[in-house]
């Protein structure tokens, strides 16, 4: 294993040398390690690149990590993972993703990514994504994250964004039944030239589901973000969706949040807040004797915890 894929592995999955339970390691568009267990199986898609993944009915307490990290320039990865959770299984989902170049080469990752989860069933994923090297090179990931959530399953989403990755388009949707609920926390942090573009659709369409949508963003230098959140509620439901955003330097953020109520029962609310930094922050860690510089970056860091 190459010292660049290692350091992939560590950024996006917290790779120790090695994975517990099921896992999938993805390199360049090809598998570089797998092993299952006797409650997930990862098996190869046999029409096109990706994987199946199926959790066992009441599989309590595991976890299965499908990193992918592409290690030079040149490449483009598309994959398709499909995740069958069986109900009343309550597990763990990594799935993050490295992509590095040190020439001028793009490095591309696109990972469409799909859950079923049966009535019932509980999903943490989270999902790193990070962009490393020194080349010219675009270094893009453009996730995809489709949800179908039956009846009284929960699925939490903390998927970050932190550093490195030139271009990205993010783009998830979800379909909820009743009792179904939903939570995603998104971090993202742009700089240089970098674009990040973020686009949320939710549709509750059972009584009792219900979302709640949390975006934190820092733009700093020339950096450009698009935020799009669109929540439906077509039941008796709840829905939240916040949007805040810290302008630095040249930054620029657009948000768009949307509603969209079909019943008289749904409950629905959107937040959005963009700008910059308040200079007493930055005055008071100075009087603790942080420089301006180091003030900046522990506001920043609390800002997208």
């Amino acid at each position: 294993m190459s010292n660049i894929l290692e350091g992939l592995l560590k950024a996006v999955s917290d790779w120790n040398g090695k994975f517990t339970g099921a896992f999938n390691i993805r390199e360049n568009g090809e598998c570089a390690g797998r092993q299952s267990t006797k409650n997930i199986r990862i098996e190869s898609k046999t029409d096109k690149p990706g994987l199946d993944i199926r959790i066992r009915p009441g599989t309590k307490g595991e976890t299965v990590s499908i990193p992918a990290c592409v290690t030079h320039g040149g490449v483009d990865d598309l994959v398709y993972n499909d995740f069958f959770v069986g109900e009343g299984a309550d597990v763990t989902i990594v799935a993050g993703c490295g992509v590095h170049t040190d020439s001028e080469e793009l490095a591309r990752h696109n990972g469409i990514h799909r859950f079923f989860l049966e009535k019932g069933a509980h999903v943490t994923y989270l999902e790193k994504h990070v962009g490393t090297g020194k080349g010219a090179g675009v270094r893009s990931i453009d996730p995809v994250t489709e949800m179908f959530l039956e009846e009284d399953a929960v699925m939490t989403m903390d998927t970050s964004q932190i550093g490195g990755v030139d271009k990205s388009l993010r783009k998830t949707s979800a379909t909820l039944a009743a009792g179904a609920k939903l939570h995603i926390h998104e971090r993202i942090l742009t700089e240089g030239e970098q674009q990040a573009r973020t686009e949320f659709e939710v549709r509750m369409n059972g009584a009792g589901s219900g979302t709640d949508l949390i975006s934190r963003s820092v733009a700093r230098g020339d950096s450009r973000q698009s935020y799009r959140s669109v929540l439906i509620g077509n039941a008796p439901c709840t829905g939240h969706s916040e949007c805040d955003a810290i302008i630095a330097d040249h930054g620029a953020v657009d948000a768009a949040p949307e509603l969209s109520a079909n019943d008289a029962d749904a409950a629905l609310i959107h937040e959005a807040a963009i700008g910059k930094i308040a200079g007493e922050q930055i005055i008071k860690l100075q009087t603790l004797g942080l420089t301006e510089q180091e003030a900046e970056a522990r506001i920043i860091e609390g800002f997208l915890r």
